[in-house]
Protein backbone atom coordinates (compact mmCIF):
# COMPACT_ATOMS: atom_id res chain seq x y z
CA UNK A 1 0.00 0.00 0.00
CA UNK A 2 2.80 2.40 0.96
CA UNK A 3 4.64 1.67 -2.30
CA UNK A 4 1.45 2.24 -4.30
CA UNK A 5 0.93 5.57 -2.55
CA UNK A 6 4.52 6.59 -3.26
CA UNK A 7 4.16 5.56 -6.92
CA UNK A 8 0.95 7.59 -7.18
CA UNK A 9 2.62 10.64 -5.66
CA UNK A 10 5.60 10.18 -7.95
CA UNK A 11 3.31 9.94 -10.95
CA UNK A 12 1.54 13.14 -9.97
CA UNK A 13 4.83 14.98 -9.52
CA UNK A 14 6.39 13.78 -12.78
CA UNK A 15 3.29 14.79 -14.75
CA UNK A 16 2.96 18.16 -13.01
CA UNK A 17 3.90 21.53 -14.39
CA UNK A 18 6.82 21.76 -11.93
CA UNK A 19 8.54 18.75 -13.48
CA UNK A 20 7.87 19.89 -17.04
CA UNK A 21 8.67 23.58 -16.71
CA UNK A 22 11.32 25.10 -18.98
CA UNK A 23 13.17 28.39 -18.71
CA UNK A 24 11.05 29.67 -21.61
CA UNK A 25 7.88 29.07 -19.59
CA UNK A 26 9.36 30.95 -16.64
CA UNK A 27 10.35 33.91 -18.83
CA UNK A 28 6.85 34.15 -20.33
CA UNK A 29 5.22 33.88 -16.91
CA UNK A 30 7.50 36.68 -15.69
CA UNK A 31 6.51 38.85 -18.70
CA UNK A 32 2.85 38.13 -17.98
CA UNK A 33 3.30 39.23 -14.36
CA UNK A 34 4.99 42.46 -15.48
CA UNK A 35 2.04 43.21 -17.77
CA UNK A 36 -0.39 42.47 -14.93
CA UNK A 37 1.54 44.95 -12.79
CA UNK A 38 1.37 47.60 -15.53
CA UNK A 39 -2.38 47.08 -15.87
CA UNK A 40 -3.14 47.13 -12.14
CA UNK A 41 -0.33 49.18 -10.63
CA UNK A 42 0.12 51.75 -13.38
CA UNK A 43 -3.32 51.72 -15.00
CA UNK A 44 -2.01 51.06 -18.53
CA UNK A 45 -5.07 50.08 -20.62
CA UNK A 46 -6.25 47.74 -17.84
CA UNK A 47 -9.50 46.70 -19.53
CA UNK A 48 -7.59 44.76 -22.14
CA UNK A 49 -4.03 44.53 -20.87
CA UNK A 50 -5.13 42.64 -17.75
CA UNK A 51 -7.01 39.82 -19.57
CA UNK A 52 -4.28 39.66 -22.24
CA UNK A 53 -1.61 39.27 -19.57
CA UNK A 54 -3.59 36.61 -17.71
CA UNK A 55 -4.22 34.76 -20.96
CA UNK A 56 -0.45 34.77 -21.53
CA UNK A 57 0.04 33.41 -18.01
CA UNK A 58 -2.42 30.54 -18.63
CA UNK A 59 -0.90 29.69 -22.01
CA UNK A 60 2.55 29.20 -20.51
CA UNK A 61 1.66 26.95 -17.59
CA UNK A 62 3.28 23.62 -18.53
CA UNK A 63 1.03 20.63 -19.27
CA UNK A 64 -2.18 22.62 -18.61
CA UNK A 65 -2.67 23.00 -22.39
CA UNK A 66 -4.57 26.29 -22.07
CA UNK A 67 -3.28 28.09 -25.14
CA UNK A 68 -5.39 29.24 -28.08
CA UNK A 69 -3.99 26.51 -30.32
CA UNK A 70 -4.96 23.53 -28.12
CA UNK A 71 -7.31 22.03 -30.74
CA UNK A 72 -9.31 18.79 -30.53
CA UNK A 73 -7.21 15.69 -31.23
CA UNK A 74 -7.44 11.91 -31.47
CA UNK A 75 -6.02 10.08 -28.45
CA UNK A 76 -3.44 7.61 -29.87
CA UNK A 77 -4.17 5.08 -27.12
CA UNK A 78 -7.96 5.02 -26.95
CA UNK A 79 -8.69 6.33 -30.44
CA UNK A 80 -11.26 8.72 -28.97
CA UNK A 81 -11.58 12.35 -30.06
CA UNK A 82 -10.46 14.63 -27.24
CA UNK A 83 -11.91 18.09 -26.81
CA UNK A 84 -9.82 21.21 -27.28
CA UNK A 85 -9.23 23.64 -24.45
CA UNK A 86 -11.82 26.21 -23.38
CA UNK A 87 -9.57 28.97 -24.69
CA UNK A 88 -9.32 27.24 -28.08
CA UNK A 89 -13.09 27.45 -28.55
CA UNK A 90 -13.28 31.05 -27.35
CA UNK A 91 -10.40 31.87 -29.73
CA UNK A 92 -12.56 31.03 -32.73
CA UNK A 93 -14.20 34.44 -32.28
CA UNK A 94 -10.80 36.01 -32.98
CA UNK A 95 -9.87 33.57 -35.73
CA UNK A 96 -13.16 34.09 -37.57
CA UNK A 97 -13.05 37.88 -37.19
CA UNK A 98 -16.09 38.12 -34.89
CA UNK A 99 -14.85 39.89 -31.77
CA UNK A 100 -13.21 43.05 -33.24
CA UNK A 101 -16.32 44.16 -35.20
CA UNK A 102 -18.43 43.66 -32.06
CA UNK A 103 -15.97 45.84 -30.14
CA UNK A 104 -16.44 48.45 -32.89
CA UNK A 105 -20.21 48.21 -32.40
CA UNK A 106 -19.75 49.22 -28.76
CA UNK A 107 -17.29 51.98 -29.68
CA UNK A 108 -19.81 53.38 -32.16
CA UNK A 109 -22.45 53.51 -29.43
CA UNK A 110 -20.08 55.51 -27.21
CA UNK A 111 -18.72 57.90 -29.85
CA UNK A 112 -20.01 61.34 -30.74
CA UNK A 113 -19.15 62.14 -34.37
CA UNK A 114 -20.43 65.70 -33.94
CA UNK A 115 -16.95 67.35 -33.84
CA UNK A 116 -16.00 65.55 -37.06
CA UNK A 117 -19.23 66.53 -38.81
CA UNK A 118 -18.87 70.13 -37.64
CA UNK A 119 -15.32 70.32 -39.01
CA UNK A 120 -14.99 67.97 -42.03
CA UNK A 121 -11.36 69.04 -42.49
CA UNK A 122 -10.67 66.74 -39.54
CA UNK A 123 -10.98 63.84 -41.96
CA UNK A 124 -7.71 64.96 -43.56
CA UNK A 125 -5.90 64.92 -40.22
CA UNK A 126 -7.28 61.47 -39.41
CA UNK A 127 -6.13 60.24 -42.82
CA UNK A 128 -2.67 61.79 -42.47
CA UNK A 129 -2.08 60.02 -39.17
CA UNK A 130 -2.44 56.68 -40.96
CA UNK A 131 0.83 57.49 -42.75
CA UNK A 132 2.69 55.60 -40.05
CA UNK A 133 0.86 52.41 -41.01
CA UNK A 134 1.96 52.44 -44.63
CA UNK A 135 5.46 53.79 -43.88
CA UNK A 136 6.08 50.89 -41.53
CA UNK A 137 4.42 48.40 -43.88
CA UNK A 138 6.98 49.30 -46.55
CA UNK A 139 9.84 49.35 -44.05
CA UNK A 140 8.94 45.95 -42.60
CA UNK A 141 8.80 44.48 -46.11
CA UNK A 142 12.28 45.81 -46.83
CA UNK A 143 13.52 44.25 -43.57
CA UNK A 144 12.50 40.79 -44.74
CA UNK A 145 9.03 40.33 -43.33
CA UNK A 146 6.42 38.82 -45.64
CA UNK A 147 3.72 41.24 -46.94
CA UNK A 148 1.22 39.61 -44.58
CA UNK A 149 3.50 40.07 -41.57
CA UNK A 150 4.40 43.62 -42.65
CA UNK A 151 0.72 44.54 -42.91
CA UNK A 152 0.07 43.21 -39.42
CA UNK A 153 3.03 45.15 -38.03
CA UNK A 154 2.13 48.37 -39.83
CA UNK A 155 -1.42 48.46 -38.48
CA UNK A 156 0.02 49.00 -34.97
CA UNK A 157 0.54 52.61 -36.11
CA UNK A 158 -3.21 53.13 -36.09
CA UNK A 159 -3.18 52.85 -32.27
CA UNK A 160 -6.33 50.76 -32.44
CA UNK A 161 -6.14 47.40 -30.68
CA UNK A 162 -9.25 45.70 -32.16
CA UNK A 163 -8.22 46.76 -35.68
CA UNK A 164 -4.70 45.39 -35.15
CA UNK A 165 -6.14 42.09 -33.92
CA UNK A 166 -8.61 41.94 -36.84
CA UNK A 167 -5.88 42.44 -39.45
CA UNK A 168 -3.38 40.11 -37.78
CA UNK A 169 -5.92 37.30 -37.33
CA UNK A 170 -6.46 37.35 -41.09
CA UNK A 171 -2.91 37.94 -42.32
CA UNK A 172 -0.42 36.61 -39.76
CA UNK A 173 -2.10 34.71 -36.87
CA UNK A 174 1.27 33.50 -35.55
CA UNK A 175 2.16 37.11 -34.66
CA UNK A 176 -1.10 37.82 -32.85
CA UNK A 177 0.30 37.85 -29.31
CA UNK A 178 3.21 40.16 -30.10
CA UNK A 179 1.07 42.51 -32.24
CA UNK A 180 -1.69 42.78 -29.64
CA UNK A 181 0.70 43.46 -26.76
CA UNK A 182 2.58 46.08 -28.80
CA UNK A 183 -0.63 47.78 -29.96
CA UNK A 184 -2.19 48.06 -26.51
CA UNK A 185 1.10 49.02 -24.87
CA UNK A 186 1.58 51.95 -27.23
CA UNK A 187 -2.05 52.98 -26.80
CA UNK A 188 -1.44 53.11 -23.06
CA UNK A 189 1.75 55.13 -23.58
CA UNK A 190 0.12 57.83 -25.73
CA UNK A 191 0.57 60.49 -22.99
CA UNK A 192 4.30 59.67 -22.84
CA UNK A 193 5.14 59.10 -26.52
CA UNK A 194 3.17 61.88 -28.23
CA UNK A 195 4.05 65.13 -26.36
CA UNK A 196 7.79 65.17 -27.26
CA UNK A 197 6.94 64.64 -30.96
CA UNK A 198 4.28 67.36 -30.84
CA UNK A 199 6.65 69.86 -29.24
CA UNK A 200 9.52 68.99 -31.57
CA UNK A 201 7.44 69.67 -34.69
CA UNK A 202 5.59 72.83 -33.58
CA UNK A 203 6.46 76.30 -32.31
CA UNK A 204 5.13 77.88 -29.14
CA UNK A 205 3.08 80.28 -31.27
CA UNK A 206 1.44 77.40 -33.12
CA UNK A 207 0.72 75.49 -29.91
CA UNK A 208 -0.90 78.57 -28.40
CA UNK A 209 -3.51 79.05 -31.14
CA UNK A 210 -7.06 79.26 -29.79
CA UNK A 211 -9.54 77.79 -32.26
CA UNK A 212 -13.07 79.06 -32.87
CA UNK A 213 -16.00 77.24 -31.27
CA UNK A 214 -17.43 74.47 -33.44
CA UNK A 215 -20.85 74.96 -34.97
CA UNK A 216 -23.83 73.00 -33.59
CA UNK A 217 -24.59 69.77 -35.45
CA UNK A 218 -28.22 68.81 -36.13
CA UNK A 219 -29.72 65.43 -35.30
CA UNK A 220 -30.43 64.84 -38.99
CA UNK A 221 -26.73 65.26 -39.80
CA UNK A 222 -25.79 62.81 -37.07
CA UNK A 223 -28.25 60.21 -38.42
CA UNK A 224 -27.29 60.59 -42.08
CA UNK A 225 -23.53 60.53 -41.37
CA UNK A 226 -23.14 56.86 -40.32
CA UNK A 227 -25.33 55.69 -43.20
CA UNK A 228 -23.33 57.63 -45.79
CA UNK A 229 -19.96 56.59 -44.35
CA UNK A 230 -20.99 52.93 -44.40
CA UNK A 231 -22.08 53.10 -48.03
CA UNK A 232 -19.06 55.05 -49.29
CA UNK A 233 -16.38 53.12 -47.38
CA UNK A 234 -17.93 49.70 -48.04
CA UNK A 235 -18.13 50.39 -51.77
CA UNK A 236 -14.56 51.70 -51.91
CA UNK A 237 -12.90 49.19 -49.55
CA UNK A 238 -15.15 46.12 -49.07
CA UNK A 239 -12.63 44.48 -46.70
CA UNK A 240 -13.17 47.36 -44.25
CA UNK A 241 -16.96 46.85 -44.21
CA UNK A 242 -17.08 44.57 -41.10
CA UNK A 243 -15.30 47.14 -38.93
CA UNK A 244 -16.75 50.34 -40.39
CA UNK A 245 -20.22 48.86 -40.73
CA UNK A 246 -20.44 47.81 -37.10
CA UNK A 247 -18.90 51.10 -35.93
CA UNK A 248 -21.52 53.06 -37.85
CA UNK A 249 -24.36 50.77 -36.78
CA UNK A 250 -23.44 51.46 -33.17
CA UNK A 251 -23.33 55.19 -33.83
CA UNK A 252 -26.69 55.13 -35.63
CA UNK A 253 -28.20 53.27 -32.67
CA UNK A 254 -26.83 56.02 -30.41
CA UNK A 255 -27.97 58.98 -32.47
CA UNK A 256 -31.37 57.68 -33.60
CA UNK A 257 -32.68 57.70 -30.04
CA UNK A 258 -35.14 54.87 -30.76
CA UNK A 259 -33.10 51.88 -29.56
CA UNK A 260 -31.64 53.10 -26.29
CA UNK A 261 -31.84 49.62 -24.74
CA UNK A 262 -29.83 48.09 -27.57
CA UNK A 263 -27.30 50.92 -27.51
CA UNK A 264 -26.77 50.54 -23.76
CA UNK A 265 -26.36 46.76 -24.12
CA UNK A 266 -23.83 47.15 -26.94
CA UNK A 267 -21.66 49.65 -25.06
CA UNK A 268 -21.89 47.91 -21.68
CA UNK A 269 -22.74 44.21 -21.30
CA UNK A 270 -21.81 43.07 -24.82
CA UNK A 271 -18.66 45.20 -24.93
CA UNK A 272 -17.51 43.90 -21.55
CA UNK A 273 -18.10 40.24 -22.43
CA UNK A 274 -16.33 40.47 -25.78
CA UNK A 275 -13.43 42.39 -24.19
CA UNK A 276 -12.86 39.52 -21.73
CA UNK A 277 -13.00 36.85 -24.45
CA UNK A 278 -10.81 38.87 -26.81
CA UNK A 279 -8.18 39.72 -24.22
CA UNK A 280 -7.77 36.27 -22.71
CA UNK A 281 -7.68 34.39 -26.03
CA UNK A 282 -5.30 36.84 -27.70
CA UNK A 283 -3.00 36.67 -24.66
CA UNK A 284 -3.14 32.89 -24.83
CA UNK A 285 -1.57 32.97 -28.31
CA UNK A 286 1.67 34.25 -26.73
CA UNK A 287 3.22 30.87 -26.02
CA UNK A 288 6.96 30.65 -25.35
CA UNK A 289 7.81 29.05 -28.69
CA UNK A 290 5.95 31.77 -30.62
CA UNK A 291 6.77 34.82 -28.50
CA UNK A 292 10.43 34.31 -27.52
CA UNK A 293 11.76 34.97 -30.97
CA UNK A 294 14.07 37.78 -32.22
CA UNK A 295 11.24 38.64 -34.60
CA UNK A 296 9.15 39.75 -31.60
CA UNK A 297 11.65 42.49 -30.68
CA UNK A 298 11.62 43.72 -34.28
CA UNK A 299 7.82 43.83 -34.21
CA UNK A 300 7.76 45.87 -31.01
CA UNK A 301 10.39 48.29 -32.39
CA UNK A 302 8.62 48.69 -35.73
CA UNK A 303 5.31 49.20 -33.93
CA UNK A 304 6.83 52.13 -32.05
CA UNK A 305 8.10 53.56 -35.35
CA UNK A 306 4.62 53.21 -36.87
CA UNK A 307 3.00 55.02 -33.97
CA UNK A 308 5.57 57.84 -33.88
CA UNK A 309 5.44 58.39 -37.65
CA UNK A 310 1.63 58.43 -37.56
CA UNK A 311 1.68 61.09 -34.84
CA UNK A 312 4.24 63.13 -36.79
CA UNK A 313 2.25 62.93 -40.03
CA UNK A 314 -0.86 64.22 -38.28
CA UNK A 315 1.03 67.13 -36.69
CA UNK A 316 2.79 68.05 -39.95
CA UNK A 317 -0.49 68.21 -41.85
CA UNK A 318 -1.82 70.30 -38.96
CA UNK A 319 1.09 72.71 -39.51
CA UNK A 320 0.20 72.94 -43.20
CA UNK A 321 -3.42 73.66 -42.32
CA UNK A 322 -2.23 76.27 -39.82
CA UNK A 323 -0.42 78.07 -42.65
CA UNK A 324 -3.26 77.74 -45.14
CA UNK A 325 -5.84 78.94 -42.60
CA UNK A 326 -3.60 81.89 -41.67
CA UNK A 327 -3.16 80.76 -38.09
CA UNK A 328 -6.72 79.60 -37.30
CA UNK A 329 -5.95 75.89 -36.85
CA UNK A 330 -3.80 74.62 -34.00
CA UNK A 331 -1.51 71.89 -35.43
CA UNK A 332 -1.58 70.00 -32.13
CA UNK A 333 -4.97 68.54 -33.01
CA UNK A 334 -3.29 66.60 -35.82
CA UNK A 335 -1.65 64.29 -33.28
CA UNK A 336 -5.12 63.08 -32.31
CA UNK A 337 -5.50 61.54 -35.78
CA UNK A 338 -4.32 58.24 -34.34
CA UNK A 339 -7.36 56.38 -33.12
CA UNK A 340 -6.62 56.05 -29.41
CA UNK A 341 -10.01 57.51 -28.44
CA UNK A 342 -10.29 59.71 -26.41
CA UNK A 343 -6.78 59.60 -24.93
CA UNK A 344 -5.04 61.17 -27.94
CA UNK A 345 -7.53 64.07 -27.95
CA UNK A 346 -6.88 64.64 -24.25
CA UNK A 347 -3.13 64.78 -24.91
CA UNK A 348 -3.71 67.49 -27.55
CA UNK A 349 -5.76 69.43 -25.01
CA UNK A 350 -3.15 69.02 -22.27
CA UNK A 351 -0.19 70.10 -24.42
CA UNK A 352 -2.11 73.07 -25.83
CA UNK A 353 -3.27 74.24 -22.44
CA UNK A 354 0.29 74.17 -21.09
CA UNK A 355 1.22 76.80 -23.65
CA UNK A 356 -1.97 78.83 -23.29
CA UNK A 357 -4.23 78.26 -20.24
CA UNK A 358 -7.15 79.75 -22.22
CA UNK A 359 -6.81 77.05 -24.88
CA UNK A 360 -9.54 74.40 -25.07
CA UNK A 361 -8.70 71.99 -27.87
CA UNK A 362 -10.51 68.86 -26.67
CA UNK A 363 -13.58 69.08 -28.91
CA UNK A 364 -11.48 70.22 -31.88
CA UNK A 365 -9.13 67.26 -31.33
CA UNK A 366 -12.04 64.81 -31.09
CA UNK A 367 -12.73 65.41 -34.79
CA UNK A 368 -9.39 64.00 -36.00
CA UNK A 369 -9.54 61.40 -33.21
CA UNK A 370 -12.77 59.79 -34.39
CA UNK A 371 -11.67 60.29 -38.00
CA UNK A 372 -8.64 58.21 -37.05
CA UNK A 373 -10.91 55.36 -35.96
CA UNK A 374 -12.53 55.37 -39.40
CA UNK A 375 -9.15 55.87 -41.06
CA UNK A 376 -7.52 52.92 -39.30
CA UNK A 377 -10.43 50.68 -40.28
CA UNK A 378 -10.08 51.77 -43.90
CA UNK A 379 -6.32 51.21 -43.74
CA UNK A 380 -7.01 47.73 -42.35
CA UNK A 381 -9.25 46.98 -45.32
CA UNK A 382 -6.59 48.20 -47.75
CA UNK A 383 -3.87 46.06 -46.13
CA UNK A 384 -6.07 42.96 -46.10
CA UNK A 385 -6.92 43.52 -49.78
CA UNK A 386 -3.33 43.93 -50.97
CA UNK A 387 -1.76 41.28 -48.71
CA UNK A 388 -4.19 38.38 -48.72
Amino acid sequence: MIQQALDAIGGILTSSGFANCSWQNLVMIAIACVLIYLAIGRGFEPLLLLPIAFGMLLANIPVANLNSYAAPYIDPVTGKEMAGSLIYYLYQGVKLGIYPPLIFLGIGCMTDFGPLIANPKSFLLGAAAQGGIFFTFIGATLLGFTPQEAGSIGIIGGADGPTAIFVTSKLAPDLLGAIAIAAYSYMALVPIIQPPIMKLLTTKKERSVVMETLRPVSKLEKIVFPIMVTIIVSFLVPDAAPLVGMLMLGNLMRESGVVDRLAKTAQNELMNIITIFLGVTVGATATAERFLDPKTLKIIALGLVAFCVGTACGVLLGKLMYVLSKGKINPLIGSAGVSAVPMAARVSQKVGQKENPANFLLMHAMGPNVAGVIGSAVAAGVLINICK
